[in-house]
């Protein structure tokens, strides 16, 4: 399980765990504290770099695709 770029401070400390009473992922930043649940399993592809890393993140303030190839968000 490798680091991530975090969404929000943009630090190489954003990393996932498959939560065992729901079975989400769950992302979260040892740095800043950030957490963020994953939305949907599947990954799709990212039409910025065309991988497949692109998934759906959810926060307490907004709900948007995120790619861990090369960080980009964008909104719902």
């Amino acid at each position: 399980m490798a680091l991530q770029i975090c969404p929000k401070c943009k630090e190489n400390s954003f990393t996932w765990f498959i939560n065992g009473k729901t079975y989400l992922t769950s992302w979260s930043c040892f740095n800043c504290d950030y957490e963020a649940k994953q939305t949907v399993s599947d990954e799709l592809v990212c039409e910025n770099c065309e991988e497949k890393t692109k998934v759906k993140l959810k926060d307490r303030e907004s709900e948007y695709w995120w790619c861990s190839n090369c960080n980009t968000t964008s909104e719902v």
